[in-house]
């Protein structure tokens, strides 16, 4: 195959992938504004914003779109202070057994968390956890570290040991190199890990759905399973909005943030020879 079919050829694969992820998109976006939105989503001259002010209530959306922000965020800060302090010695120093641990964290983040879920289940209901919010955070942390040190442990790896050891010559110790030389340096990687953590936990369905007991404690992931009645009717045109509303502020922040992390690493400058 020539370069120039070979390039064709690739564009419309290209094409072909975006118009199967431009599909579902079209379907949301028509399917909010019709008043009686179904399956097929057709567009019709039609046009209302009833859909969105049925959704936009405190305990349809308000609330469990606070839930989701507090439950996602707390994990996410959380994760990020715990893999930065672990993927530090992984990082900085030969320790013995670094390579299998390296290896263990890299087996368990195929582990789906769904099968562990009945153990957490019934250790939560021993120790009175059931329904605790900052029970469930510690957990999703717990199960979010994995993949979260070894990302951190990557970009750790990128940041000149020269830096902290002009550090460490001016008296600097471990936790204050960490934070002000190290820290800084890969913000956009630690940027990369919490971005990568909240929106992982803002799509979490299962783990909230069994560990917290009232709708009042339940996130934004939740609700959405209430558009589907127990006969199999479903509200399309609400489920559409909800839907909108729901991914916005994942959305927001990756475009707040995008520009923030396309620059890459640059250390030129920084070190002397």
């Amino acid at each position: 195959m020539t370069r120039p079919a070979a390039r064709t050829a690739a564009s419309l694969a290209l094409l072909l992938i975006a118009l199967a992820f431009a599909g579902p998109f079209l379907w949301i976006l028509i399917a909010s504004v019709q008043p009686a939105a179904t399956l097929a989503a057709t567009i019709t001259p039609a046009f209302s914003l009833d859909n969105f002010k049925a959704v936009l209530t405190w305990e349809t959306t308000i609330l469990p779109l606070i839930n989701s922000v507090v439950i996602s965020g707390a994990t996410a800060v959380l994760t990020v202070l715990v893999a930065g302090l672990a993927a530090y010695p992984l990082s900085r120093y030969q320790l013995r057994f670094r390579r299998p641990f390296m290896l263990t964290l890299l087996f368990t983040t195929g582990l789906p968390v769904t099968a562990i879920l009945v153990p957490v289940y019934a250790m939560f209901f021993r120790f009175n956890l059931y329904g605790s919010v900052p029970a469930m955070v510690l957990f999703l942390t717990a199960s979010s570290l994995p993949f979260s040190i070894w990302m951190m442990k990557n970009f750790m790896d990128g940041v000149p040991v020269n830096l902290e050891e002009a550090a460490w010559v001016d008296g600097a110790g471990w936790l204050r190199s960490l934070t002000s030389v190290v820290g800084p340096l890969m913000a956009p990687g630690t940027a990369v890990v919490a971005i990568f953590v909240f929106v992982g936990q803002w799509g979490n369905f299962f783990a909230p759905f069994v560990l917290l007991d009232t709708p009042e404690k339940q996130p934004a992931a939740v609700t959405i399973y209430t558009f589907f009645s127990q006969y199999g009717q479903v509200a399309y045109g609400e489920l559409a909005a909800f839907s909108i509303l729901y991914t916005a502020p994942a959305v927001v922040l990756y475009v707040a943030v995008s520009k923030y992390l396309a620059g890459s690493f640059n250390f030129a400058g920084s070190v002397k020879g």
